[in-house]
């Protein structure tokens, strides 16, 4: 299992999601985004969040978001996207 990290900055999570999506063909196993820096996010960033959950299962990768914050959380649970993710402090 090969595991890739990569961490989120609040300004960009849109394009750094963007730009994770396009580096999946070349991992296997798992991908960790950390989100410790990222205190909330918008609707643009929900459906980045959203087609990258999708991207992953499509290559059969696991998503880990590391140091999620409970106002994250919430937002991603609201929109029943928690499920599609583990998550790791």
């Amino acid at each position: 299992m090969i595991a890739v990290w990569l961490k989120i900055d609040e300004e960009r999570v849109v394009e750094a999601l963007r730009e994770a999506g396009g580096k999946l063909d070349s991992v296997e196993g798992e991908v960790a985004l950390d989100f410790s820096a990222v205190r909330r996010i918008d609707s643009s960033a929900v459906g980045a969040l959203e087609t990258f959950a999708g991207l992953a299962d499509d290559k059969g990768v696991k998503v880990v978001l590391r140091g999620v914050n409970v106002g994250v959380y919430k937002v991603l649970k609201l929109v029943k996207l928690a499920s599609r993710f583990s998550f790791a402090s």
